[in-house]
């Protein structure tokens, strides 16, 4: 990817998650504005097709309401990372805060939760967050995350919601992810992932991109960027299939022929979480 195109998505991205920042902390209703509690682009059918149904009402009602607000990912890492008390965590792409402030929980006052952001916007949502939950283990850091601002081997475990796929250099997040991870440590994210070829007309699109489906990378390319970093015992499990007719409203309003696109898109598409481990 061209790093004029890189530039570009990058300001996408953070255009438009700033905007959902900012329409959370003004109290705006997800209805009515458009933003609310959707993986990035923040329409209603995106809503139900990626985000919805991810957290139990125990995990939801543990964290502040502007934390589910603001989740915008297509999985539950900290349900599945198996975190244990004492480990040291770091969420790429934190957002609001929802998965930094589980994944305190679970670690407990002796481990620590890092969440890593590049918008401003977000990190103000998550730090008024944090001080409403009382975590007192949490530290949230402005970064990118092809280029994390922590030291090598400092990390047992890296967590990330549907962000990663949102990246114009998806190598150099593996081996970031690799560096700061210790010996041992675990990689679990859930992101978007392809199971067969993206039309161009998708792939193009970079409201698309930002809306964690243009840059989802395929199950053998995930494996095989996490290989070349260095990763090994790696899986990835399926935890949502995605169908083209739950997704008319939301390619539609992309400016896409749904009907046209149909037998490409149908299926083509999931959620899954990815697991690896550094030797």
């Amino acid at each position: 990817m061209s790093d004029v195109v890189n530039v570009t998505l990058t300001k996408s991205v953070k255009d438009k998650y700033g905007a959902i920042a900012r329409s959370v902390s003004e109290k705006s209703s997800a209805a009515s504005c458009g933003c609310g509690p959707a993986c990035c682009s923040g329409t209603t059918a995106e809503k139900d097709l990626i985000s919805a149904n991810l957290y139990s009402a125990t995990e939801a009602s543990a964290v502040p309401a502007d934390a589910m607000l603001a989740s915008l990912g297509c999985g539950n890492p900290t349900a599945l990372a198996e975190l244990k008390a004492g480990e040291t965590v770091l969420d790429l792409g934190s957002g609001g805060g929802i998965d930094v402030l589980l994944s305190a929980k679970r670690v407990g006052p002796t481990g620590k939760a890092y969440g890593l952001d590049m918008t401003d916007e977000m990190l103000a949502l998550a730090l008024a967050n944090q001080k409403k939950a009382g975590a007192t283990n949490v530290e949230f850091l402005k970064g990118h995350i092809e280029s994390i601002p922590l030291p090598a081997n400092t990390v047992d475990v890296i967590i990330s919601n549907c962000v990663i796929n949102l990246s114009g250099n998806k190598d150099l997040v593996m081996a970031e992810a690799f560096r700061v991870l210790k010996p041992g440590g675990r990689f679990a994210v859930s992101d978007v992932v392809s199971r067969r070829d993206v039309p161009d007309a998708i792939r193009k699109n970079i409201e698309l991109w930002v809306g964690c489906v243009a840059g989802a990378l395929s199950e053998m390319d995930y494996i095989g960027k996490l290989k070349a970093a260095g990763f090994v015992d790696i899986t990835v499990e399926v935890t949502r299939e995605y169908k083209a007719e739950q997704a008319r409203d939301f390619l539609e309003s992309a400016g896409l022929d749904v009907d046209a696109l149909a037998e490409a898109v149908d299926g083509a598409f999931v959620s899954a979480f990815i697991r690896a481990r550094k030797p």
